[in-house]
Parts: C-alpha cells; structure tokens; sequence
C-alpha cells in the first residue's frame, strides 16, 4: 500500500513537473557533426537552468525555408530558429521577431561586447535600413568568402607563390591561370584548370575589386552600367570562351569545378571556413588569398555570409529563449568549441588568434580575420526588400560567357529590366 502510494505521488510529482517545465523549441539545419555539438550546448544550457527543456528540430537546409515559413503560417513557430540578415527586413515587418536589444546585456557568462560589430550590425534595423537601429537577431556565425589556390600545381608550373595579403591583379591573376591550364595526357581535351568559379558566389568580387558595384550609396539605382562594372564583368566571362582557362558549361556538366578542385586539377577555387573539415583530406597542399583587383593600389573586396539566432516575437518564454540565444552566439565554450573543430570562424573577437595559430591547412587563416574587419561586405540583395531585380542580371548571362554577346551590351540591356524591379522592391516595402 506503502509503495502504491509512493508510485502514485512520484507519478503526480512528475506530472506538475512536466507541466512546469518551461519548454524551448529550437529550428535549425546542421551537418551530423554540428549537431552533436549543439545537443551538448543544450545539455549544459538544461543543467544550469533546472526545470527548462530545449526541443531541438533540425531539418535539412533545403527545407528550413518552407518549413520555418509553414511553422509562422500556421500560427506555431519556433521560440528560436535561423534567420539571414536578408531576411531580417521582411520579418521585422511581419513582426515574427522579438526585439532582442533590451536582453543582450542581461545574460551571465556570455560576451556580447566581444563579438564582432560588423555582425551584430548585419542584425540591426530601425525599420528602413538594415545595418541601423535595434538588434533582431544574433550572429550565429560569419562566413568569410576567400580565394583559395592549389600551392602544388603552381609549384609544378614554376609559379612563385601569391602574397597573402596583397592582391592580385586581373591580369596577374590571368597570367597564373594559363601557366596552370593544361592537358596534361595529350588527349587534346584540357584537364587542368587555371579556375572555374560560379556566378552567383564569385563574380561579385571581381566587380567591387574593379571599383563598381550594382547599385549607388541610396542603394536605389542600378549601376551595371558603369565602365568599370563591365569591364569586370567582361574579364570574367572571358576566363571561359576567350581564354579558356576556366571550364565551359558543357566541361561543367561533365564534372564540377567542386570536385576538380577537390581531386587537385584546378589551380584557384574559393574556400570558406565552412570547407575546411572537407578539404582536410585534399590530396595537395593549398592556401588562401585575398581575391584580384583590377589593377594595382584598388583594393580587393568579398561577401561575408552570416545566419542569425532569431526569436519568435510569439515565444511564451521571450527571456529565456532571448538567454538561450545569446548563450549560443555569444558564450565563450560554445565558440571555443566550433573553432577547435574547424566548424566556423569564431564570432568573438578574443578567439581570433585560437583560430589563426591552428595548425594544418590554410596557413593564411588570418586572410578570413581580414575580411571579417576590413575587405567583407553585405550582399547588394540585402539592402532591398527582395532579390528579383539582382537575380534579373543573371537571367541571360550565358550569352556574355559563351561569347555571344559583349558585356556592354548586356549590361546596358538589363539595367532597364534591373531598375524597374529594384522600383517595384522600394514601393512594396513603403507599402
């Protein structure tokens, strides 16, 4: 009777425990690896907070997008969940957001004033420009986009060695490209590469390192049609047709510039922080460099990616998951962790010299340290309310890489088509 009555009363016990417990949902997508990672965070963050549990849903990056949007739609979001700085506009306006600025101070053990300015401020907002105003989200991480090179193929082509901090120019960086480009079984076919670069990801750095970029400081006009935008753009597609040392469409499909920069058949290929735990096991020595400029004294510049920890401006415990937000971005062991696993550059300035003094492949890490304070930048899509008059420029530019159509043509083409969307984009956010 004794220990029925003991079962009973540890059973109700539980019960009010359980309906006590203050519960935290957690959406995210992470590699096996990361999540690992953030089951242990959510161990330490549960034991130090008694009666808090973190659900963690972690789905696959393709789908976060429709999912995180299904879970708002449906009135049942996340407390904490992943956002862009490109969509922080959007989701302040939707007021999906909690205003995080009153909480970041309030939070023990974590370091706040540590982390790197520039990528609280990819967070902040005052309702018209992002970059201004209050803080909506917290840097997760930050991604800075380097150039890499393959040390042994420049060795084999008798190739000095790039600087690691002064870039190249185009035509410095051209010249490497066709000491490297060859057919190395005489079958007539080019199976090394000088380079092959996407562009979405790796044209953009050629465009701000010739001094242009697509739009005016308003961020209201289109400026593709600036000389030294298409001069830019001109130089890199001809890497393809007219120079032939980066792969044609068709060389493409047959094999990805990825994996022949992975086998080591291609001389220069980007490499962020987010590669270096695959490219351990590359075949070949490799470091990173700044990216060309278009001539001597301009100076180089690249996209510095983030994702954010966002709270739910619904979360029945907004002070808590603001803590445990904050506990993820800004707390020291957290960010010690990722960097001894080479999962990301660390957000806290006072880890830097953990992460360049690592051992191994790059050398140069001390590259993505720079882009993080000086040569990184937003993406122009993230100073308007949405991407379709950018993604517009890529729609037909095919024709300027295979040669069909000059790049001052197509630019003064597109920019029309560029600036009525970029018009439509400012009167839907005044709206």
């Amino acid at each position: 009777m004794k220990k029925l009555f003991f079962s009973v009363f540890l059973l109700t016990v539980l019960s009010i425990f359980k309906l006590s417990a203050q519960v935290l949902t957690w959406m995210n997508y992470a590699n096996p690896q990361e999540r690992e990672i953030f089951e242990e965070l959510i161990k330490d963050f549960e034991e130090s907070h008694p009666g808090v549990n973190i659900k963690l849903i972690s789905v696959e990056q393709s789908q976060f997008a429709a999912k995180i949007n299904a879970a708002f739609a449906t009135n049942n979001p996340p407390d904490i969940f992943y956002v862009g700085p490109e969509n922080i506009r959007f989701y302040v306006d939707k007021k999906r957001l909690l205003n995080l600025t009153r909480y970041v101070n309030n939070v023990r053990g974590a370091q706040f004033n540590d982390l790197y300015p520039n990528a609280v401020n990819k967070y902040r907002y005052d309702g018209t420009t992002l970059g201004n105003g209050d803080i909506w989200a917290l840097p997760k991480d930050l991604g800075p986009f380097a150039l890499a090179y393959n040390k042994d193929i420049l060795r084999k082509a008798g190739v000095k060695a790039p600087s690691a901090t002064k870039p190249l120019t185009f035509e410095e960086f051209l010249d490497i490209c066709k000491k490297t480009t060859k057919d190395t079984n005489g079958d007539g076919r080019i199976d090394q590469f000088g380079t092959g670069l996407n562009r979405f990801y790796s044209m953009i750095q050629f465009i701000w390192g010739n001094e242009a970029d697509y739009l005016d400081e308003t961020k209201t006009k289109v400026t593709v049609t600036d000389p030294k935008f298409i001069e830019a753009v001109q130089f890199w597609c001809d890497l393809v047709a007219k120079h032939r040392v980066a792969p044609n469409a068709k060389e493409e499909q047959e094999k990805d510039p990825y994996f022949r920069w992975i086998e080591g058949s291609m001389a220069f290929f980007p490499a962020a922080p987010w590669d270096l735990i695959a490219f351990k096991t590359l075949p070949f020595d490799y470091d990173v460099i700044p990216w060309p400029v278009g001539k001597e004294g301009m100076k180089t510049a690249t996209w510095l990616g983030s994702v954010g920890y966002g709270v739910s401006s619904k979360s029945k415990y907004p002070e808590l998951a603001a803590e445990f937000a904050l506990y993820l971005s800004a707390y020291k062991p957290t960010m010690e962790k990722m960097t001894d696993l080479d999962m990301q550059v660390p957000t806290l300035q006072s880890l830097s010299s953990r992460y360049t003094s690592k051992s191994g492949n790059p050398a140069n890490r001390a590259e993505y340290i720079r882009i993080i304070k000086e040569t990184g930048r937003s993406w122009p899509e993230q100073y308007t309310y949405n991407n379709s008059w950018y993604f517009k420029f890529f729609s037909e530019l095919q024709l300027v890489i295979d040669g069909k159509e000059t790049a001052e043509s197509y630019c003064k083409r597109i920019a029309p088509k560029m600036q009525r969307l970029l018009d439509r984009a400012g009167k839907k956010q005044k709206s």
